[in-house]
């Protein structure tokens, strides 16, 4: 594989899902989620701050489309062409990259006070929306 593929890449599929993955975490770390329980886990307090920086949702919305852009340049590479395809791609980075990055940074983050817990609701995080993002480029390769 080499950069070319970046001009074969369905980019409004790439943008969509990259939103879309973004957008999961507004339900994922909702308090009637997974918020409580992050909360609690990473020692926040979850009240919004009186002056947030737009940097809050600009980062992660950029790491959203930098790792859906590297999963859609290896589902061009496996010749991922339709929605089931897409699902396993997805789960497959999640579990086989995502969750394991998570882990090994999250729990042993000892300023959290459940860094298990921590890193496995951030796992559970990118493993779905990395699913939802594949399935999405799946569908519309």
């Amino acid at each position: 594989m080499n950069l070319s593929v970046l001009g074969d890449l369905n980019w409004l599929a790439v943008l969509v899902a990259a939103v879309a993955y973004f957008a999961l975490g507004t339900v994922w770390y909702a308090e009637y989620a997974f918020g409580r329980a992050w909360q609690r886990a990473s020692g926040r307090d979850l009240s919004p701050p009186e002056n947030t920086s737009p940097a809050v949702y600009v980062i992660p919305l950029l790491t959203c489309f930098v790792i859906t852009l590297a999963t859609a340049m290896i589902g061009h590479a496996s010749n991922t062409d339709n929605i089931m395809e897409g699902l396993l791609l997805g789960l497959v980075v999640g579990v086989g990259i995502a969750l394991p990055v998570r882990m090994v940074t999250g729990a042993y983050d000892m300023t959290k006070p459940a860094p298990i817990t921590f890193a496995a609701i951030g796992a559970g995080y990118h493993i779905v929306g990395l699913t939802l993002a594949g399935a999405i480029l799946g569908q519309w390769t």
